[in-house]
């Protein structure tokens, strides 16, 4: 199977391309192959003094035991390799900053870093021991059978809310910004009852009370092969290519994932080829809901034959589910879909 480098072009009207690169496992010459850079990692600011890092789960042979977590060079986190998120704490009012993080297996092999995400803490609020209100109608469904959809609504301080943070039981499992009102959970088991509530934190950590309780069944069996995420996946994917003024063009469409359901729109993408990262599209106006289309140029030659799959990134920041993936070979006629 060949396949043909993707070159950048530039595009009219309000989409805009952002050229990007996978890190797979490397080798490391000994016979196995370091961790890949965790992906999708977030960082939202909790407080004045602390910062939520999230990421999606490493792949390695053998398994990740653990990721640490760095802000900038240093280490500042060290979770065990089921954990994908952390708090970082003790940090300064008003200030910038940026995390990334690393993957180590079972064989002491350290992975390559992540993309670096970059948070900025809120200002200290002076003697301020008044916690925000309970965040009120808080409301979920399942998304597949391994995530569900919560969201809720807004509360109030006496400054600004800084942060809400979703507990699974006891444990807090996510947070987003203040400006947030839903979040999407995924890593979820199918077929299994789960109890959810919101919390809203101030940026001198007061922390309100806990929201009412939201009670949600994931379905059993299968997610239907769209990965962890289920639900969040995007459907009715096709991809053909066409033909012009010498050169071949991939042309997808799709509907974005559970349009009317997220508490919010989806404006960007991660197109893969041959299960590499290659594109990334944001819409710099307004998203479509319904029905999503774009088209790329591929390159000149004619019978190069590349897999082609595409995921969003949901309001709360995180990667879905992949779509279906469709082969596609260019000057072969018709599309592939369903």
């Amino acid at each position: 199977m060949r396949r043909v480098p993707l070159r950048a072009v530039a595009v009219c009207g309000a989409l805009l391309t952002v050229a990007s690169c996978g890190r797979g496992g490397q080798d490391t010459g000994a016979g196995g192959r370091i961790p890949a850079a965790p992906a999708g990692v977030t960082a939202a600011a909790g407080s004045a003094t602390s910062v939520h890092v999230m990421w999606n789960r490493a792949s390695g042979d053998p398994g990740i035991v653990r990721y640490e977590v760095y802000r900038g060079t240093t280490k500042v986190k060290e979770v065990p390799g089921s954990q994908h998120m952390v708090d970082v704490t003790r940090l300064k009012p008003s200030t910038a900053y940026a995390f990334s993080v690393r993957a180590r297996d079972a064989d002491g092999r350290l992975g390559p870093p992540s993309e670096r995400a970059r948070a900025t803490t809120p200002a200290a609020a002076a003697a301020d021991d008044r916690p925000p209100s309970r965040p009120e109608r808080p409301r979920g469904e399942a998304a597949g059978s391994r995530a569900v959809q919560l969201s809720w609504g807004t509360s109030t301080d006496d400054r600004s809310v800084a942060s809400y943070d979703l507990y699974q039981g006891a444990t807090k499992i996510h947070s987003v910004g203040g400006g947030q009102t839903a979040a999407v959970v995924t890593g979820l088991r199918p077929g299994t009852r789960y109890a959810f509530t919101v919390r809203a934190r101030d940026a001198a950590d007061n922390v309100s009370p806990a929201s009412e309780t939201v009670r949600i069944t994931t379905p059993a069996g299968s997610d239907g092969g769209q990965g962890t995420s289920g639900g969040t996946a995007p459907t009715g994917f096709r991809a053909a290519t066409h033909r012009a003024d010498g050169a071949y063009y991939l042309d997808l469409s799709w509907v974005p994932p559970n349009a009317g359901m997220i508490d919010g729109v989806i404006s960007e993408y991660q197109i893969q080829l041959d299960g590499q990262p290659a594109t990334s599209l944001v819409w710099g106006g307004t998203a479509p809901r319904d029905k999503a289309t774009y088209s790329f140029y591929v390159g000149r030659e004619a019978g190069v034959t590349q897999r082609v799959r595409i995921r969003a990134k949901l309001p709360d920041g995180t990667w879905g589910g992949f779509s279906a993936e469709r082969t596609v070979t260019t000057g072969a006629a018709g599309p592939a879909g369903p």
